[in-house]
């Protein structure tokens, strides 16, 4: 009688004869139909075949809501937990096992709401986990309430009136915070995704990955597929992802612009 384990050693054995490094699992994903996530989701499917990363090496650590459910429908292992507690849960499978490839994933409500006080500590220790924040600017998984990231007007169930509260700004954050890489990228394209996911991955550091992405159930007005096909742009090709004035400069004054925005190679981070 084989043991899990025995049946667990098979399975890698066959992906490592097949070459197949698909991630995705046998559940198919419970988004709604036309969801930006399913965007996110092939191009992280495609960074790791690409990279070739075997299941066994790869944990994928996620938090409550709609992006949460992400760890259902991967082939790595996962780690599903309580709202807001991804980024340490994350830190420490990365702490107890460094040789693994480490991901978090979260939603704007996860990563910049209950949990945003951990995303300073993980970009200032510069930690080598890879954080994707699927960022819709809604609560989806809880019926459309504004999130840390919706924009001040947004109308929902709970804010008819619209909402009042000044919207955040993930990317200017990272940066701010220190994380070393930082990249702005669009659902709609998973093929930026995958190359950005790549490069991220094989950064020895903090990588942070802002996924603009839309709620097609939710948000008929703001982050919606016109929208952000309207208005999502390359970087400027004068762009120094080096330079981290203006790298801050740019996630300040265009919030449209994709690509990878700073990335720091070693030492500490400097201003200058």
């Amino acid at each position: 009688m084989k043991t899990p384990g025995n049946v667990l050693a098979d399975k890698v054995e066959k992906i490592k004869a097949s070459g197949d490094f698909s991630i995705r699992s046998e559940n198919l994903p419970t988004w709604c139909p036309g969801c930006g996530y399913f965007g996110i989701h092939q191009g992280l499917n495609n960074a790791i075949q690409r990279l070739g990363l075997p299941h066994h090496e790869v944990v994928t650590v996620t938090g409550i809501g709609c992006a949460g459910r992400y760890a259902f429908f991967t082939h790595t292992y996962t780690l599903h937990t309580a709202h807001g507690r991804t980024l340490p849960v994350a830190t420490g499978v990365k702490l107890a096992q460094p040789e693994l490839t480490v991901f978090a994933v979260g939603g704007d409500g996860d990563g910049l709401g209950i949990g945003g006080g951990h995303l300073p500590h993980i970009a200032r220790r510069d930690v080598d986990v890879n954080y994707l924040l699927f960022d819709n600017s809604i609560y989806g998984l809880t019926k459309g309430q504004p999130s840390p990231s919706s924009p001040v007007g947004t109308r929902t169930k709970v804010s008819p009136e619209g909402s009042t509260d000044a919207p955040l700004n993930g990317t200017l954050m990272a940066l701010s915070y220190g994380a070393s890489f930082v990249a702005r990228l669009f659902a709609g394209d998973p093929e930026s995704i995958t190359e950005a996911l790549v490069q991220g991955i094989r950064h020895k550091g903090f990588s942070f990955f802002h996924l603009y992405t839309s709620c097609v159930t939710f948000d008929k007005s703001f982050k919606t597929w016109d929208h952000l096909k309207a208005r999502t742009h390359p970087l400027p090709p004068e762009h120094d992802p080096g330079n981290l004035k203006q790298a801050m400069g740019e996630a300040l004054d265009d919030p449209y612009s994709l690509g990878i925005i700073y990335r720091r190679e070693g030492g500490e981070m400097s201003t200058v």
